[in-house]
């Protein structure tokens, strides 16, 4: 049994699965401070009841990542010794920030949020959200820092103690700041807030399908189209930005993702298509010089190709073209959804739109697989590097762990993950046959 890709197969396993829930949570956590804010300045007690309700979403999906985030931290250990010891001054560091920045903020004000409700004050209560949502979006600071890290590696230096080497920060700055980070970072947070976003569509869509808390379910939607329209456009702008970054640092990457195989010639983007590597060619429907004028501006600029890189550098071309395609072809469809959404709100009939609404309540789909997409398209296309230019995958594995090991523990893992997603599916779906609370339109003072 081949080890390596037994332990990329484990890795794969359980950083999908746990990267359903903190998109949720940070997407979640932006559509409550939008509620809430709404809420402290209207005092609408519609708002308050859409917060409340969705807090018990949040809870939920935060739970589910903090729970399955932890694994991966021990497989470092068990499966990447190696790679450990070589980034672990790097990583180090930003694992204690991500701590100290993230969970300590958010811990400290969950429960306040979660249980505050009638016990501190509206702004208080606010306050709360924001440091939650804020803790959110500091977790995927620290965390896209340290893989972009390894995509663009900076600020570091190489330090060999006998027959070891490890990558030794020298400059932190740059190490936070290397070429691909911030880009990579306004990606990915943008696409946590369409997961969030297409999450209270879908439900809330539900809802008037059903014809069950119909004024709660359309200002949900309002918000929410808000949020994934900035959202969606915003991803287009970054991707594009990250597409430059890519082909400046990783042109091996850049080329697998349009399977472009001239060595160097103006290459096309293609709409679809099938990537046969062996042949060194590419069938599908393109636009001919694309690639070269997002990139460069000129659609006659030469772009690297695959011809130009030694077969053991290059990445697993069709799959990373596959996956980046699809990525794109999702994340047009949720532009032009969020702007038909809009206009239906804008003309007061979207409850009439059956087709939409069911369109709306299949799309949660759609932003977990733009970004499962995404993240494969980032992390295969950087293959064969774990750490690109310094350290190859094979080099990273941890020098004891054996392939029945790694079996055991990737089938122990699949019965526990496929449990913990039927838990979830259940008590999230309990929760929206629940409903929101008639007893939540009660305001403060109403209260008191």
């Amino acid at each position: 049994m081949d080890v390596v890709l037994l332990a990329r197969l484990q890795f794969a396993l359980t950083i999908a699965f746990h990267y359903i829930f903190p998109p949720l949570s940070i997407g979640l956590g932006m559509f409550l401070v939008l509620v809430e804010g709404a809420h402290l300045l209207t005092r609408n007690p519609l708002y308050r009841q859409m917060a409340k309700f969705w807090v018990r979403i949040f809870g939920l999906t935060f739970a589910l990542g903090v729970s399955t985030g932890i694994v991966m931290e021990f497989e470092f250990g068990t499966n990447w010794a190696t790679y450990s010891r070589f980034v672990g001054d790097v990583f180090g560091s930003m694992l204690a920030a991500e701590g100290i920045f993230a969970f300590f903020l958010e811990s400290g004000f969950l429960a306040l949020l979660l249980f505050g409700w009638d016990k501190i004050g509206p702004r208080l209560h606010f306050f709360s959200t924001l440091m939650v949502c804020l803790g959110a979006h500091f977790s995927a600071v620290w965390i896209v820092v340290a893989g972009s890290w390894m995509q663009t590696p900076a600020g570091y230096h190489l330090v060999t103690d006998g027959t070891r080497t490890r990558a030794e920060i020298v400059n932190f700055a740059e190490m936070i700041f290397n070429p691909s980070a911030m880009t990579r970072l306004q990606h990915t947070l943008l696409g946590a807030w369409q997961a969030g976003a297409f999450l209270v569509l879908s439900v809330s869509a539900f809802y008037l399908l059903r014809r069950r808390h119909v004024v709660f379910a359309k200002a949900s939607i309002t918000f929410a189209l808000a949020q994934a329209l900035v959202a969606c456009l915003g991803s287009l702008i970054t991707g594009h930005h990250s597409g430059r970054i890519v082909a400046d640092y990783q042109p091996a990457k850049l080329a697998a993702m349009e399977g472009h195989f001239e060595a160097s010639a103006p290459a096309g983007m293609y709409l679809v298509g099938w990537v046969d590597e062996d042949a060194g060619r590419t069938y599908g429907l393109k636009l001919p010089g694309m690639l070269s004028w997002l990139t460069y501006g000129d659609a006659s600029h030469p772009v690297t190709g695959l011809d130009a890189i030694p077969p053991g550098d290059r990445p697993p071309v069709n799959a990373v073209f596959q996956a980046f395609h699809l990525m794109v072809v999702i994340g047009m469809a949720l532009i032009g959804l969020s702007f038909v959404g809009l206009y239906y709100v804008w003309r007061g009939t979207l409850a009439e739109q059956r087709w939409l609404l069911w369109t709306f309540v299949v799309a949660v789909l759609g932003p977990q697989l733009a970004n499962q997409a995404g993240w494969m398209t980032a992390e295969v296309g950087r293959q064969p590097w774990i750490v690109y230019g310094l350290l190859r995958t094979h080099e990273g594995i941890s020098p004891v762990v054996t392939g029945p090991h790694i079996v055991t523990s990737l089938i122990l893992f699949g019965l526990i993950y496929v449990l913990l997603f039927a838990l979830f599916i259940f008590l999230l779906d309990r929760k929206i046959k629940h409903g929101p609370l008639d007893e939540d339109l009660v305001t403060d003072g109403q209260r008191a």
